[in-house]
């Protein structure tokens, strides 16, 4: 069975910028390979699972092919099996917009911003 350093993999798959970035996000135990903590020399065989906090985002992959040279996009992409949850909806307030040079809003413009802001009905 083919198996290879899971800092190694990560910059291969293109999760990763550089290895040293890779390796850096093991250290700093952002890595986990089969929910334990994964150091860079961790070995990583299809069928792991490999959790890696990538910038501000957790990538969650299952390893399919194990790769040891870095290789384009298309290849890397048929390398793993990205099971990344999706994001939770943005619970965005909505903004009143004005239009840009309407000038100061009028007291009953102003009464309904106010009523808004406050929460009131």
């Amino acid at each position: 069975m083919e198996s290879t350093r899971v800092d190694r993999w990560l910059w291969a798959v293109r999760l990763t910028k550089t290895r040293s970035d890779a390796a850096a996000a093991c250290r700093g135990g952002h890595v986990r390979v089969n929910d334990r903590p994964a150091k860079p020399a961790t070995t990583v065989v299809p069928g792991d699972h490999v959790r890696a906090r990538v910038g501000d985002k957790t990538r969650v992959v299952e390893v399919v092919q194990v790769i040891q040279k870095r290789v384009g996009a298309e290849a890397a992409a048929v390398c793993f099996i990205d099971r990344t949850p999706a994001p939770p909806p943005d619970a965005a307030i909505p903004v009143a917009k004005r239009e840009r040079g309407a000038g100061r809003p009028t007291k009953r413009e102003r009464r309904v911003l106010d009523r808004f802001r406050t929460g009131q009905p």
